[in-house]
């Protein structure tokens, strides 16, 4: 017997034009204010999978390049635009966020070590808009621009940023990613770094951090993905990718792994390989994923075979060991896994004869946290251990698999500084907490030097916070762990504007962070709740696993409880209760207010996946499949049908007011996914008794910006001023002006 869904159609009645053409609303009612906007045309394409039909009114917005779909879009996003500059506060807010930035000083990211005392990292000023890529030799040493984005943004008037970038190892080349309007589609460039000149020309289609350069600096690889022919399905981009060696002596780039390369090695289509090479290894290793799951297959060759026709990879690991990171050291492969490990442990790997089946152990799973990270050293390694919302770092000499503890300046979150040749124990890592900016340390034995490279302070005057750790009993008895931030000695009297922020996929965890976008929101009486449900990763695989495929449910049901909570101990109230949720967090914050929607005034679905079934028919969709399941299989249908948000709204349904942010040339989530939810909840709302009464659903979208990655500085504030504005408004803290 065939099941129909319960799945309405939307259709552009009367009450829809009401909605979206003419209401007057007093500014300090939360509804739709009066607006302009055109009504989705309702062009339904039935499926039926496993029996179940599933309708898709506004499946016509997947073809984003569309005359129609363009211009429906872009009249959302302005009428969004022109209500969101009517909220009364929202420029004050965005002032305070600049002052606090500016007073925060500089921002420095993504800092790698290199031999000879090279340091590599991304700077962006204070008052300026872009991260730059900088060098400077000795920790004391002149800062040098290598790469500054923002020359090509004069020169097109478009947005550029860096995605990925790796030195040489002789510190006199440099590989980088740069791209256009947060497409994130980088072109690989090389620069000579003495003489500042670029050598060659661009590369197109390198999307991937995965450029490495040989040991003797004379080359490097990269991987390329294919170029789509006319026709072809977008599907097909990141399928049958291509590893490439190329000499700086010259010549055409050479093949050396890849599906369609190596086919004896019965490469799976997704499998995007990246080499590893490193000074003093006579082995090159290829690791292959499907750039969203870190496992996948291992692969090691002579180095010195790399571009001859003796070149034969031998494989050494596949899935089934579940990799998570790898690093290449002498004639060792050292291996983060959790194979028979949900918390995780490190093993080597002999490359001259052996597998990870025969792999030594270096450090043993820990009973008290979750191995993160790993960074190899001459003398041993030192791993980064998640302990709740904190990450601590612990040293290992050789044969100590239990390793101890490094002091830490407090209770906070310690992350390695990449150092990719392990030529040092002076280890530097960064440091943050929740009431305190990010600061840099130099390990010397156990002991932690303060270094800067740029100016860092905490703000002055900011409010004393009061932190709490709690832990949410869910659903099913399963405890659920949040930290909570306010001003110290908040009363608690259910009026304060709460935001519940979670992620939830991949096995990825929140961990203690300084926001000064947050002290905003807590300065006015605001309420920060960070949660980490199933499917995040903060007790180890197995956490992450009860929130996935199948289980996925779990992730918003423990997002409810969270409000729940929060609500019952007078944080706020179902007036005052705002949600968030980013990209794959788009489940967590879509699904918990389409299913409990009475608990919350406001959401942000922020670039999100929200349409988890038509999801594996994009370019990027396909490579989640092995994170989120396919419609392929009966149980996986069942379940990607429970979390999309999409599918998931009922006509009639009294939903809280949804600010939809997305860029147009997001290259993760596709653009379609804001805008048919946006078409759904409006068309919802025109069916409630009193459609007036409809709180909005707004489409903000930026034309020059994608998921985020290369926002600049002034797109970042105005989204955040706008999401904050928003969210007072519709909690009934700001008003709307006439």
């Amino acid at each position: 017997m065939r099941h129909k869904l319960n799945i309405p159609l939307a259709t552009a009645t009367a009450l829809a034009a009401a909605l979206l053409s003419g209401l007057t609303v007093s500014p300090t009612l939360h509804a739709a204010p009066a607006i302009n906007a055109p009504v989705a045309e309702v062009k339904n394409v039935p499926t039926t999978l496993h029996g179940t039909v599933v309708n898709d009114p506004y499946r016509w917005m997947e073809d984003v390049k569309s005359p129609a779909t363009q211009n429906w879009l872009k009249a959302q996003g302005e009428v969004t635009r022109g209500v969101l500059d009517r909220i009364d506060g929202r420029e004050a807010i965005a002032k305070r966020l600049a002052e606090l930035t500016q007073a925060q000083g500089d921002a420095v990211r993504g800092i790698v070590q290199m031999p000879g005392k090279h340091y590599y990292y991304l700077k962006r000023p204070m008052g300026e808009r872009q991260f730059k890529l900088m060098l400077r030799v000795g920790l004391d040493g002149a800062e040098r621009v290598l790469v500054d984005p923002e020359v090509e943004s004069r020169k097109t008037g478009v947005p550029h940023a860096i995605n990925h970038y790796r030195a040489s190892w002789d510190g006199k080349y440099l590989a980088f990613g740069m791209s256009a309007g947060g497409s994130e589609d980088a072109s690989l460039y090389v620069l000579d770094i003495a003489s500042g000149k670029r050598l060659g020309e661009p590369v197109s289609r390198v999307t991937q951090d995965a450029v490495q350069w040989l040991p003797d600096s004379s080359g490097y690889t990269y991987n390329r993905f294919q170029e789509l022919k006319p026709g072809a399905a977008e599907t097909e981009f990141y399928k049958d990718s291509t590893v490439l060696l190329q000499r700086l002596s010259g010549g055409a780039a050479v093949p050396v792994f890849g599906p369609t390369v190596n086919p004896a090695l019965k490469l799976d289509r997704l499998d995007v390989g990246q080499i590893m090479t490193v000074p003093g290894s006579r082995w090159a290793v290829v690791r292959t994923t499907d750039t969203t799951v870190p496992a996948g297959k291992l692969f090691v060759a002579p180095v010195a075979d790399l571009g001859k026709p003796t070149l034969k990879w031998r494989r050494i690991g596949s899935e089934s060991d579940k990799v998570v990171d790898a690093e290449l050291q002498g004639d060792s492969l050292v291996v983060l896994t959790q194979a028979l490990a949900p918390r995780r442990k490190v093993v080597k790997v002999d490359l001259k004869t052996g597998t990870l089946a025969n792999a030594k152990l270096l450090v043993a799973e820990p009973t008290d946290g979750v191995v993160q990270a790993f960074q190899l050293t001459p003398t041993g390694l030192v791993t980064s251990v998640q302990q709740g919302t904190q990450l601590r770092l612990r040293r290992h000499v050789v044969g100590d698999t239990a390793g101890r503890w490094v002091p830490a300046p407090a209770a906070g979150a310690a992350r390695l500084v990449a150092v990719p040749a392990h030529h040092t124990d002076h280890l530097i890592y960064s440091f943050t907490g929740w009431t305190e900016p990010s600061r840099l340390f130099q390990l010397e034995g156990d002991a932690s030097k303060d270094i800067a490279f740029g100016v860092r302070r905490v703000p002055a005057g900011l409010p004393e916070l009061t932190v709490t750790e709690v832990q949410v009993e869910s659903h099913d008895g399963v405890k659920v762990p949040m930290t909570i931030l306010h001003r110290k000695g908040l009363k608690l009297d259910g009026s304060n504007p709460v935001l519940l922020n979670g992620y939830a996929s991949y096995g990825s965890t929140i961990s203690a962070f300084f926001s000064t976008d947050d002290m905003v929101w807590i300065e006015r009486g605001g309420v920060i709740a960070i949660s980490n449900p199933r499917g995040s990763g903060v007790y180890g695989d197995d956490w992450h696993r009860a929130g996935f495929k199948t289980t996925k449910a779990n992730t918003w049901k423990d997002g409810i409880a969270c409000a729940k909570y929060l609500i019952a101990q007078g944080y706020g109230s179902p007036k005052t209760m705002g949600i968030i949720g980013t990209s794959a967090g788009g489940i967590f914050v879509g699904r918990a207010t389409t299913e409990a929607p009475e608990l919350f005034a406001a959401a942000v679905y922020n670039v999100g996946l929200l349409d988890t079934i038509r999801a594996e028919e994009s370019a990027n969709g396909v490579t989640n499949i092995s994170e989120f399941g396919t419609v392929k299989d009966a149980a996986e249908f069942k379940a990607l049908l429970a979390m999309s948000t999409y599918h998931q709204i009922q006509d009639g349904t009294a939903y809280p007011g949804v600010l939809l942010v997305h860029g147009m040339n997001d290259p993760r989530v596709d653009v379609w996914n804001s805008g048919k939810v946006t078409a759904r909840l409006q068309a919802a709302a025109a069916k409630l008794p009193r459609p007036e009464e409809a709180r909005p659903a707004l489409l903000r979208l930026d034309l020059q910006a994608g998921h985020g990655m290369g926002s600049t500085l002034t797109q970042r504030q105005a989204q955040t001023a706008d999401v904050q504005s928003f969210m007072l408004w519709q909690m009934g803290k700001l008003g709307l002006r006439d």
